[in-house]
């Protein structure tokens, strides 16, 4: 099969994010400026960085409380700062829980029966139980072709590692198991994951 994305696909879903896959779960949460917080995961979501670390998501839809764009991407340009938190496949429901159009005045960590920590880099809460947290300054949003696709990248400016994820100095996947996105409702887990060596080491 071949197809055109500007002629459309025919087939009952969108096979595009089902071929772009797996991909990590961005799980941002932001404070607005009236002090409320949010919660939301994203899948178009990567590191792009080393020096300095860098992280992006993107955001493609909206509200309409929000006008061009959702609660994230608002408050982030309100703000300047975000949390990426890594979502564990024991994180699943929860994460499940926040990826709902609640309204701007919903906080998803209430919603979905989640701890709040503090971030210590930037004004924002994060998910108490996540693996690890990268605590975000914003660099830039860039707007993509189409209504309301934004890209926001933001510099890592704090990492929170929990210490029952390392082993011998290694931020170690084995002890939580990522959760990545497929296709329409599918997701996986990272559960096997296997070394090698680049042909120069």
């Amino acid at each position: 099969m071949f197809y055109e994305p500007k002629d459309g696909h025919g087939l009952p879903h969108n096979p595009f994010n089902a071929i772009v896959t797996p991909r990590p779960i961005g799980w941002v949460s932001t404070r607005g400026t009236d002090g409320k917080d949010n919660l939301a995961p994203y899948s178009f979501f990567n590191a792009v960085a080393y020096k300095p670390p860098q992280v992006m998501f993107a955001s493609t839809s909206a509200k309409p409380d929000r006008g061009d764009t959702k609660d994230s991407v608002a408050n982030i340009r309100d703000t300047g700062v975000f949390a990426i938190n890594i979502v564990s496949f024991a994180l699943r429901d929860a994460m499940n829980a926040t990826s709902g159009p609640w309204g701007r005045e919903v906080d998803e960590f209430e919603h979905a029966g989640l701890d709040k920590a503090a971030c210590d880099t930037i004004n924002c809460a994060r998910v108490a139980a996540s693996p690890a947290t990268l605590e975000c300054k914003l660099t830039q949003i860039v707007q993509l072709p189409g209504v309301a696709n934004f890209a926001v990248f933001g510099e890592v400016t704090g990492v929170h590692m929990r210490d029952d994820c390392m082993t011998d100095g290694l931020f170690d996947v084995r002890t939580f198991s990522p959760l990545s996105r497929l296709g329409y409702r599918d997701y996986a887990t990272v559960t096997d994951p296997f070394s090698l060596n680049r042909p120069n080491e």
